[in-house]
């Protein structure tokens, strides 16, 4: 089988993000990037799909700035054979990188199956895993737990509102996009991050897969962090003080009742 992984590299969750100087984006400098961490369940069902399916390859495949590479190299050290990179803007939005992917995907021979995380945690749109399938023509299921692979269909189990789940059956190819607690993410042995350093990673362009910056929808602007929170306050007294000196802060100063 030929099986592909789009992935995202995002800031690790510990970042301190910082606003750029015009305000319209954040500040890259200093920032420790990370696989998205859905992209890593991802990763890990395409590799034990191979593994089930002996002569399969895994290709991993991201759009983005030069330094995605070394999200592709962390698929690589997983176990992923090779990988491709579509150069696009740093401030690409879902749909230019969806479209991106997409254009790398219908330059490949075969394709047989795409995963995806559901979603990546820096912009949490969700969108990336739809847009793909769209562009690329294939159906797709996304937020899947668990799935169950015949040779020209894949059973989804899904998570839905309220605790429920769905069953959706598809015939492949098609786009599987990965939810927590699908698997468990495999750890990168240091001989495999040694081995993906020499794996090749295919360079493209945006011209070279059918995108251009028209195909950015949304822009932003104004970027404004969270204001500091305002020191708590310590009530002091008897329990029955307490309990009178907070409804007066919650109805004279809090004003929520």
């Amino acid at each position: 089988m030929n099986i592909y992984v789009c992935i995202k590299q995002v800031p690790d969750t510990e970042t301190k993000i910082k606003v750029s100087g015009d305000g319209n984006w954040i500040d890259t400098a200093g920032i420790k990037w990370i696989l998205s961490p859905y992209d890593e369940f991802a990763v890990e069902e395409a590799l034990r799909l191979k593994e089930k399916n002996p002569g399969s390859t895994v290709t991993a495949i991201s759009a983005g700035p030069a330094r995605v590479v070394d999200a592709i190299r962390t698929a690589l050290a997983m176990g992923a054979d090779n990988g491709i990179h579509v150069e696009i803007p740093e401030t690409a939005d879902s749909n230019l990188a969806a479209k991106a992917l997409a254009g790398a995907l219908k330059k490949e021979a075969k394709v047989d199956i795409v995963f995806s995380g559901k979603e990546a945690i820096d912009d949490g749109a969700a969108q990336g895993s739809q847009l793909i399938a769209e562009y690329f023509g294939i159906p797709y299921v996304t937020v899947v737990l668990n799935a169950e692979y015949s040779a020209s269909s894949v059973k989804c189990k899904r998570e839905v509102e309220g605790g429920a789940f769905e069953m959706i059956e598809v015939q492949l190819p098609a786009l599987i996009a990965a939810q927590k607690g699908m698997n468990e993410p495999r750890y990168a042995s240091l001989p495999n991050i040694m081995k993906a350093k020499k794996k090749e990673v295919k360079a493209l362009k945006m011209a070279d897969v059918g995108a251009s910056e028209s195909d950015q929808k949304i822009r932003f602007k104004n970027f404004q962090l969270p204001p500091p929170k305002q020191a708590g306050k310590k009530i002091s007294g008897d329990p029955a003080a307490q309990a009178k000196e907070l409804v007066r802060l919650l109805h004279e100063e809090a004003k929520v009742i």
